[in-house]
């Protein structure tokens, strides 16, 4: 009886997470199987995965920041103009905008003066066209990597409010990062990075697992099966696993490496499309299996039923002939009873 309890409160829990994922890859036909759990449990099996990816992008891009600082201070000491912060705006004491290139980085623009909505969105396409980049303006500052999809940008105002840092110059900065003081901003540009990463990979994945999942229901319509959306949905975001872990190589590998795939969302999606469709096909093979089964019980009873039939109609026969024999019996006695009567006459 214990036993039973146990086995009916781990069919209630579900699959465990380590055996989803491995499901995931290596054994597609339990797909249906954990489809079944639902498309919450779905959803909450792929978060896990994405936080992982979240804070590998934000341990990568805090690495990149630091290195970025530790090189820039040097630069910031020897040869950046001078410039001044207060109440959220920050001034760079130089007439044009200063253009730095840095193999690391990328490309670092910065311009304290300007308000134009035509110029600032120039200065994010030249960024977006070298792939990585810095973009510092007055009241904000943009960030632009490979690994976060679009850029992520930080108001003075809310990066620093929790340090009480209201005003600051040059001299300051130098001072400020030479004594360890920077660690609550990495704290924060870590913060910012993991929570905006997560919602744009979770919002991705999401979308990438609609346009597999409506892919996987023509394939299961293709096929003449009868499922529902919704499980297929679910099978498509487990199909996803493979290509997110794909992705979270890639993200280190880029950063120790800064090796880029060109066409590596064509992959991610082909990925975890193939996984789908293969196991909407073991699923239709199953089907096809069962379905012999059950034509072969069908056989079987009609086989059954066939030899039942049969014997009762032997035995209905025999019946009859015994019948027919207790009649026959019958008159013979009746003809013997009535010979004696007729001789004595």
């Amino acid at each position: 009886m214990a036993s039973e309890k146990k086995e009916q409160e781990k069919k209630e829990k579900g699959l465990s997470f380590f055996t989803k994922l491995k499901n995931s890859i290596f054994k597609i036909e339990k797909y249906p199987e954990m489809a079944i759990e639902g498309f919450g449990k779905a959803v909450l099996y792929i978060s896990k995965i994405l936080i992982i990816l979240a804070v590998v992008v934000s341990v990568w891009t805090l690495y990149k920041t630091n290195e970025f600082v530790q090189e820039g201070i040097n630069y910031l000491q020897n040869d950046f103009p001078e410039f001044s912060y207060n109440d959220g705006t920050l001034n760079v004491e130089s007439e044009n905008n200063t253009i730095i290139e840095n193999d690391k980085v990328g490309k670092i623009i910065i311009d304290t003066k300007t308000d134009s909505e035509e110029e600032i969105n120039k200065y994010l396409n030249e960024i977006n066209s070298e792939g990585t980049g810095i973009l510092v303006l007055k009241n904000k500052v943009t960030l632009k990597n490979v690994a976060v999809n679009g850029e992520v940008s930080y108001n003075y105002t809310e990066l620093l409010k929790d340090l009480n840092l209201t005003q600051f110059n040059k001299e300051d900065i130098v001072n400020y990062v030479k004594d360890g003081s920077i660690n609550q901003i990495y704290l924060n540009i870590f913060l910012t990075i993991f929570l905006y990463s997560f919602v744009m990979y979770f919002i991705n994945t999401l979308w990438y697992a609609t346009v597999i999942s409506i892919i996987g229901y023509l394939t299961i319509k293709i096929l003449k099966l009868k499922v529902k959306f919704t499980p297929i949905y679910s099978m498509s975001v487990y199909a996803l696993t493979l290509s997110t872990i794909l992705n979270i190589i890639y993200v280190i590998i880029n950063a120790i490496f800064n090796f880029n795939i060109k066409y590596f969302d064509i992959m991610y999606t082909t990925v975890a499309t193939i996984y789908l469709i293969a196991a909407i096909f073991m699923l239709k093979s199953d089907y096809i299996k069962k379905s012999e089964e059950v034509m072969k019980i069908e056989e079987a009873q009609q086989i059954i039923k066939k030899e039942m039939e049969e014997e009762r109609k032997e035995q209905e026969e025999k019946e009859e002939v015994k019948k027919k024999d207790k009649e026959k019996e019958k008159k013979e006695k009746k003809s013997n009873n009535d010979e004696p009567e007729q001789s004595n006459a």
